[in-house]
């Protein structure tokens, strides 16, 4: 699928990941309008094996791979290397997410692909990257969240550090290989010339650290930060808080925002007490500070919390769940729910990505591919014939999935 007026409106991606990274990037490209041509091995994507699952039908695979037409090929056969050959000579942007030099075995590394097509943007993601003594290693996100120091900042301290139940490197990383490839493909109408981007999972964990990097190597290493439970003691006051029936955040770390808070809680004593009038003072007197919020928030439901604060000009939320997340007004209100019509399931509702842009839709209505969907019709148009077509059918060379029922009768 293309978006009208979208700005990648012309540009063809082939996607030969799976799982995570490289799926979100795709994904990525064709919500800006690519032609997303989804490659997957006979036994599939992993990611179709991943729940939730309903009518056998993954609910991650469909989150990650909507938008995309799906062309599923035994790149071991001659025949089937030759149609890949052929789609990424066509091709402006290959993405791949296997261990380093795993698609050189297969004629699909950098060095070939660029050989056969100079323009081509190739974009790899891997755990460690490809080059450094950890760059043969396979790793996936959860890796790179314990290398990176993330997780040891991360839950209570002197406890096991928990998982952040979100996969962070991977998409994080996949947005920095959609920024990437942006930008190679903006170089190439000067150059116009392709280029390999070597993306890195643990690389972009360890580039998010706005603060602990830089807290080790200004102090000469004596100040490592670690485990502080629910707020932090650099940005006082800024953190989660206990209410009387449920949780909310407050970030009162500013000056003026300080001060409005300690009106609400402590009335003008608190607000007038010089001490706590600068971020250096808040955070030498914490232990002064929090004891008064956390009571005050602890008598309070949640609504009241943030009724008071809202109108004392102070930034607070509600920590919510899911649930209380897809029926948030302000995410229906930014169109942060996709509703879309699977050839299986019928009727789907899935998270967007967050582009928006004031002249095209980013919103994609296609649902992800069955396995080995468009085999035909993307053969054909690379100048395959109706007969070889059939015999590569016949020869397990183009592998699809059995048209469900439902899709059967859509057909």
């Amino acid at each position: 699928m293309q978006l009208q007026n979208a700005p990648l409106a012309g540009i063809r991606v082939v996607d030969y990941t799976h799982f995570l990274a490289g799926p979100y990037l795709s994904r990525c490209l064709a919500a800006m309008g690519a032609e997303v041509i989804k490659v997957e091995r006979p036994a599939g994507d992993a990611g179709r094996e991943h729940p939730y699952f309903i009518d056998g039908q993954s609910g991650y695979f469909l989150q990650q791979n909507m938008g995309k037409q799906g062309l599923c090929v035994n790149t071991k056969d001659p025949r089937g290397k030759d149609l890949i050959h052929r789609l990424t000579d066509s091709a402006d942007v290959f993405v791949e997410n296997y261990r380093p030099g795993a698609l050189n075995k297969l004629g699909l590394g950098y060095e070939e692909l660029s050989r056969r097509n100079p323009k081509l943007v190739y974009c790899s993601i891997s755990a460690y990257g490809h080059t450094g003594p950890d760059s043969h290693r396979a790793g996936f996100g959860l890796i790179a969240e314990a290398k990176s120091g993330i997780m040891a900042m991360v839950g209570e301290p002197g406890r096991t550090p928990p998982l952040l139940r979100i996969a962070l490197g991977d998409m994080y990383t996949g947005i920095h290989g959609v920024a990437a490839v942006c930008a190679a493909l903006l170089g190439r109408v000067k150059s116009g010339l392709g280029q390999h981007i070597d993306m890195a999972l643990y690389d972009c964990l360890m580039s998010m650290h706005e603060y602990a990097v830089q807290c080790y190597t200004f102090s000469g290493g004596k100040d490592i930060p670690v485990q502080t439970g629910h707020d932090l003691p650099q940005s006082t006051l800024y953190g989660v808080f206990d209410a009387a029936d449920g949780h909310v955040v407050i970030a009162a770390q500013v000056d003026d925002s300080w001060k409005r808070l300690a009106q609400v809680v402590g009335g003008d004593a608190f607000a007038a007490d010089a001490r706590f009038h600068s971020a250096a003072g808040r955070n030498a007197h914490r232990q002064e500070i929090l004891p008064p919020v956390r009571a005050w928030a602890a008598t309070r439901t949640v609504a009241d919390i943030l009724a008071t604060l809202d109108a004392a000009s102070v930034p607070a939320a509600k920590v919510q769940g899911i649930d209380e997340v897809v029926a948030d007004p302000q995410i229906l209100a930014r169109g942060m729910l996709i509703e879309q019509d699977h050839p299986v399931l019928g009727r789907v509702t899935l998270a967007n990505t967050p582009f928006h842009f004031s002249g095209c839709s980013t919103t994609l209505t296609t649902p992800a591919p069955l396995l080995g969907q468009h085999n035909r019709e993307i053969a054909a148009s690379l100048g395959y014939a109706a007969a070889d077509i059939d015999a590569m059918v016949r020869d397990g060379v183009l592998h699809a999935e059995a048209a469900p029922p439902r899709a059967a009768q859509a057909a």
